[in-house]
């Protein structure tokens, strides 16, 4: 058994990044992990990211291509220079937990099971399902281990405000992925996310 402190924030904000990464770095140290996920839709939260959590392997996963504008993409060519100069790498790709699902219920307005395990998510927050959504992206392309534990980022619309240390699994074994611990989030209220996922 342990205790540990979980640094909770007034209100989902933008103005909480830089608390959350120092608080994920903390524990990131304390437990000997490497391995950070980070979401980003713009890529300014991932450069932060990379600056903070340097020697470590950095992610970051950007929203998919198209979100708001088709063929359109949020990530700046100057944020993605950034990252890969600081050393972080970047995966954009579908959303885990939307995909063709959401295509589904656009059009037919109903909701298949994963956007229903996505909304579940978010009673946690917004940023939490972003946290659980980002290191399954992770895992299936390859970017981090499955044989150790990782620290998840995210935030509710921009900036990060959320971080859980992840068991990360495939999204084809999703039901066995462990949120080992909340390191920092929200306690409301959560706004809606401009373009979320």
């Amino acid at each position: 058994m342990m205790t540990k402190k979980i640094l909770y924030f007034d209100t989902a904000s933008k103005s909480n990044t830089e608390a959350t990464l120092k608080a994920a770095l903390e524990r990131a140290k304390e437990l000997g992990l490497k391995d950070i996920v980070v979401a980003s839709s713009t890529g300014a939260t991932g450069v932060l990211a990379c600056e903070i959590f340097k020697g470590f392997k950095v992610t970051v996963v950007t929203t998919q291509v198209g979100i708001i504008e088709p063929g359109v993409r949020q990530l700046t060519d100057e944020n993605e220079k950034k990252i890969l100069e600081l050393g972080g790498k970047i995966l954009t790709c579908t959303h885990a937990l939307a995909g063709a699902e959401r295509a589904i219920r656009t059009k037919w307005n109903t909701m298949e099971p994963v956007e229903i395990i996505a909304q579940a998510l978010k009673i946690f927050g917004q940023a939490a399902k972003v946290c659980v959504e980002t290191v399954i992206m992770a895992a299936d392309a390859g970017s981090i281990p499955l044989d150790s534990d990782v620290i998840a980022v995210a935030g509710t619309n921009r900036g990060a405000d959320t971080a859980f240390v992840v068991k990360p699994v495939h999204a084809n074994n999703l039901f066995s992925m462990v949120v080992r611990e909340i390191i920092c989030k929200p306690r409301g209220p959560m706004p809606r996310p401009e373009g979320s996922h």
